[in-house]
């Protein structure tokens, strides 16, 4: 059944085959399907990679199958064994990356799942949206209330494997630039034929295609102003003074906790949140667009949102843990922003936890075209759930932004994106939800 982005359903068998698919053609980059165990949203060690380098995980769970073709496109297979997983690790991440070009040239990406033994496709995600991206994350199994599901994600890196990779806590082998002789000019060296994959894996995993530390960075974006950071003194920005006038923004948060001080409440909360692996954190916005029109965007009933239509807003997946640093995107689609009025972004804890108490986070705004804007959420001091971020605010057709980092306290029977919303006199009616 093919799904939409951000939707998850239950997966019923024990032993998966796990397709990543496309069509083949002139120009279309070669693409490799990748598979990362992750506890507590990252893994234990580089072993918890299984890649074209690295084909089977120690425990017997993935195992990296290869390629074959199928009719006009191309097939790279996993193998899951969903029986053979270890207790501790919570989900696995399939991934993809692309070769000798971005994703955006791809044509007919897509995953299935299907039942190994029966053949029988149990689920099936097709990204349609890809551009720059050169390593995608299509889709996760992970663990809910003693079962397996399979989520549809789609969220694209354009900073590779290399940058999928390093966001999970593995650690990569970079290779390094063969300096110039500096006695003569050589014209621009040809391209390099593929190296052929190593049968052996080593302690740093090292990945095929990746530009060396001494390389020069592609022009992803023009040149532009440096980082922004907000502080409570000075807590605006205008996106327009800083070069995010159109294309794409992604609105990132990223967060680490720490066990607060064992006195009191606070040591009662501690051992409230002693198991992180159950921390369950959403990022969402809630908009009002110039046309009047409200609502909001969060994983909490799949409302997902869109980036090419209104709201113009899209939530790229639901991170179950908070630990992963490329964890839960907002983004938001700056060639609109005449229809937007206000943007307020937000974070609640859906499950693990009943308070942001020992938290550290860093929020950031990346515009594809100006300067990134940064700030620190402050330790929170009251029994609270649900965080507003920043509010995105249009005046005179210029984007503000404005650091809130406000934490609320959502009254009886009140919940806390209904707390966001009274706070900021959004007037939305809310009914309970789940995922």
């Amino acid at each position: 059944m093919g799904m939409l982005k951000g939707a998850n359903i239950r997966i019923p068998a024990q032993v998966l085959r796990i397709e990543l698919g496309w069509r083949t053609g002139p120009g279309v980059p070669d693409v490799d399907a990748s598979a990362l165990l992750l506890a507590a949203g990252r893994v234990r060690s580089d072993a918890d990679f299984v890649f074209y380098n690295q084909p089977t995980h120690a425990s017997g769970a993935v195992r990296h199958d290869g390629k074959r073709p199928a009719g006009d496109g191309v097939t790279d297979t996993l193998t899951v064994d969903l029986g053979a997983v270890e207790g501790a690790v919570g989900s696995i991440v399939l991934a993809a990356s692309a070769d000798g070009g971005s994703f955006g040239r791809v044509p007919g990406l897509h995953i299935r799942v299907l039942d190994a033994r029966s053949g029988a496709e149990l689920a099936r995600f097709d990204s349609r949206d890809a551009t720059v991206e050169t390593a995608f994350v299509l889709g996760e199994l992970y663990r809910r209330q003693g079962e397996w599901k399979f989520r549809a994600v789609g969220q694209g890196y354009d900073s590779g494997l290399a940058g999928l990779a390093t966001d999970y806590g593995i650690t990569v082998d970079e290779p390094r630039q063969a300096p110039v002789p500096p006695a003569r000019t050589a014209p621009p060296p040809a391209p390099a034929p593929a190296a052929p994959r190593p049968a052996a894996a080593s302690p740093t995993v090292p990945l095929r295609g990746i530009p060396s530390a001494a390389a020069p960075a592609a022009a992803s974006r023009p040149a532009g102003p440096g980082k922004v950071t907000l502080t409570k003194n000075a807590p605006t920005v205008s996106l327009a003074k800083q070069g995010g006038t159109s294309g794409a923004m992604r609105v990132n948060l990223n967060w680490q906790m720490v066990r607060p001080a064992a006195t009191g409440w606070g040591r009662r909360l501690s051992q409230a949140m002693a198991s992180l692996g159950g921390l369950d954190l959403d990022l969402g916005a809630l908009y009002e667009l110039s046309d009047g029109s409200k609502g909001v965007v969060q994983a909490l009933g799949n409302a997902f949102g869109s980036l090419h239509q209104p709201p113009y807003i899209h939530l790229d997946g639901d991170d179950r843990t908070g630990a992963v640093e490329s964890g839960e995107n907002l983004t938001i689609n700056l060639d609109h922003i005449r229809d937007f009025r206000r943007i307020l972004v937000f974070v609640t804890i859906y499950e693990g936890a009943t308070s942001f108490a020992g938290l550290h986070a860093t929020v950031t705004l990346q515009p594809q075209r100006g300067a990134p804007i940064d700030f620190s959420l402050d330790e929170c001091t009251v029994q609270s759930n649900v965080c507003a971020l920043a509010l995105i605010t249009n005046k005179g057709g210029d984007l503000v932004v404005q650091r809130e980092a406000r934490y609320l306290v959502p009254g009886r029977g009140v919940g806390p994106q209904r707390a966001v919303d009274q706070a900021y006199g959004w007037g939305l009616k809310w009914t309970p939800g789940r995922k």
